[in-house]
């Protein structure tokens, strides 16, 4: 069954800085499902067979003038139509004043009623954006999240096999941690997957021997960011001398995070390996590959042998996503 997830209106409000002009319940207890906004045309011509009233109003200057236009009793009525279906909120762009219509009709419906300076398509835009991050699908999962030369690097491995250690080094040469242990990831489009910490371990680190770390404290605000887009998986594992590690990187192996694919390297862990090098390694690479560049190819092709393995062949890797 598929999670519904919900943002309240009061951090809406906040991340969008509205002004209110009618309030007349606590916004926290308000919740919007919907990433999509209604402009409403049909709906102020009486048409509402198509309405989704869990998406919040907007309203701009064609809306504020088609109601200028209208003769009062039409407004009222059309007004009052609409707001009687509850929508969870309505927004007045570029501060235009409302019809007294507008706001009795929202009063008496219970119907918040904010505005904004911005244009309407700035606000619509900004909106949409932050609501599909809010509400994007979503999954938590054990591993490590680090920001590497702009490449979002999703650690994963068993439990000891040097994650965090492995980021901590990482910090060390400059590059940032995104989260540590559980790492929450969101599904912001049909190609971008968003991965973040969970609010009460951000920034922090558990290292075995001496304990938990506060990365930011310790190495400063620049070692820390917020989220980042997941380019990369990086599997860890203990060395197997019985198994056989790619050396070529001919192929292009991915695994499924929410139904998107993403590039995935399985490392090789022992001693004397430095992982945070081959890490940095890996990431640049990766960013060239994306550029159209592989060096095994090349390195085929000035041998003079025929690629054994087409260059657009696929493994997938089937990871605990």
């Amino acid at each position: 069954m598929a999670v519904t997830y919900t943002v309240s209106l009061s951090k809406i409000m906040k991340e969008l800085s509205l002004n209110v002009i009618s309030m007349p319940c606590d916004p926290d207890k308000i919740l919007i499902s919907s990433p999509d906004v209604n402009r409403p045309g049909l709906e102020l011509n009486g048409f509402f067979d198509y309405y989704d009233r869990s998406r919040i109003l907007i309203f701009g200057n064609a809306e504020t003038a088609f109601l200028n236009a209208t003769p009062p009793q039409q407004r009222s009525i059309v007004l009052d139509a609409l707001f009687s279906r509850r929508p969870p909120a309505a927004i007045i762009a570029r501060n235009l004043r409302p019809v007294p219509e507008l706001l009795e009709a929202t009063r008496k419906n219970g119907v918040p009623l904010l505005s904004t300076p911005e244009t309407t398509s700035t606000l619509v835009a900004s909106l949409v954006a932050y609501m599909n991050v809010e509400l994007a699908p979503r999954i938590t999962r054990h591993g490590v999240l680090v920001e590497v030369y702009g490449e979002g690097i999703l650690l994963v491995g068993d439990s000891g096999v040097g994650k965090s250690e492995t980021a901590i080094e990482l910090i060390k040469r400059g590059h940032r941690l995104v989260a540590d242990d559980a790492v929450i990831i969101r599904r912001v489009s049909n190609k971008s997957l968003v991965g973040e910490a969970p609010d009460n371990i951000k920034h922090f680190i558990e290292v075995r021997g001496i304990g938990i770390i506060n990365a930011r404290r310790i190495f400063g605000m620049g070692a820390v960011k917020l989220t980042e887009k997941i380019d990369m998986v990086i599997n860890l594992e203990i060395w197997d001398n019985q198994k056989v590690y790619d050396r070529m990187g001919l192929e292009n192996e991915f695994t499924e995070i929410l139904g998107i694919k993403v590039p995935v390297l399985t490392i090789p862990v022992k001693p004397g390996r430095n992982l945070a090098i081959i890490i940095e390694v890996a990431a640049m690479n990766n960013r060239q590959k994306k550029m159209g560049y592989n060096a095994a190819q090349e390195l085929l092709k000035n041998l003079g042998m025929d690629n054994p393995v087409d260059k657009d062949a696929e493994k997938k890797v089937k990871l605990n996503f």
